[in-house]
């Protein structure tokens, strides 16, 4: 099997969880009792299942292209994309009119910064309302809401009830958002992944399985 690095993170889950981010890399999720030996073993025994999912990122560091931010190209928001216009004025750097995003001729060149910046205040904003919205409707309660920086790890709680999302989902369309905010929701009740918490989980998003698989499969859009 092709040499890949590995990442362990250990913590106070009972069992062992394994995924490859998108950039190649193997996140081993483990107790923090388990020994060093009992972690190679079970790499060993998914060996085909480790060089699957490590090909399927291969193909989609190859499917995603980096913008340019040039007129044309096309930027998702909740889940539609919309094209980018250049436009020859200085303020704002970046503006949204619900039909296309015109960014500053003066500020294509830090205009990743600009469009991170953008995203991070709208997720803010959407991911609040809507954390507190579905927590209010379904009887969940929470601490507080922190907003992340992941590239994969779309969302957590902590054992004290803090949820943390990350500002890529506000590219995701608004039912998938709804997903993960039941999924770490759910966490404040069941603190792991076991029956009982899929079960929670279904009862408010009966196709969880189908969010859940359109995410793994896409989530690599939700990048600049």
């Amino acid at each position: 099997m092709k040499e890949i690095k590995v990442k362990v993170i250990r913590s106070k889950r009972r069992t062992v969880g394994l995924e490859i981010n998108d950039q190649g890399r193997l996140i081993v999720r483990a107790p923090y009792h388990l020994e060093t030996s009992t972690i190679d073993d079970i790499l060993r025994n998914h060996q085909q299942w480790i060089k699957k999912k490590l090909e399927e990122a291969e193909r989609r560091q190859q499917l995603f292209q980096p913008k340019k931010f040039i007129s044309g190209e096309k930027f998702l928001f909740l889940g539609k994309e919309y094209p980018l216009l250049i436009v020859n004025r200085i303020r704002p750097a970046l503006r949204f009119d619900g039909v296309c995003f015109e960014l500053s001729s003066a500020f294509r060149q830090p205009g990743r910064q600009v469009f991170e910046r953008w995203y991070r205040k709208q997720a803010l904003i959407y991911l609040s309302q809507k954390t507190s919205e579905i927590a209010r409707k379904t009887g969940f309660s929470f601490k507080k809401l922190r907003i992340s920086s992941a590239r994969t790890r779309w969302g957590s709680c902590s054992a004290k009830g803090t949820i943390s999302l990350s500002w890529r989902l506000i590219m995701a369309p608004p039912e998938i958002i709804d997903y993960v905010i039941i999924h770490e929701l759910a966490h404040t009740i069941e603190k792991n992944h076991s029956r009982a918490f899929w079960n929670l989980v279904a009862h408010y998003i009966p196709d969880y399985k189908e969010k859940r698989c359109w995410l793994r499969a896409n989530g690599f859009l939700f990048n600049l």
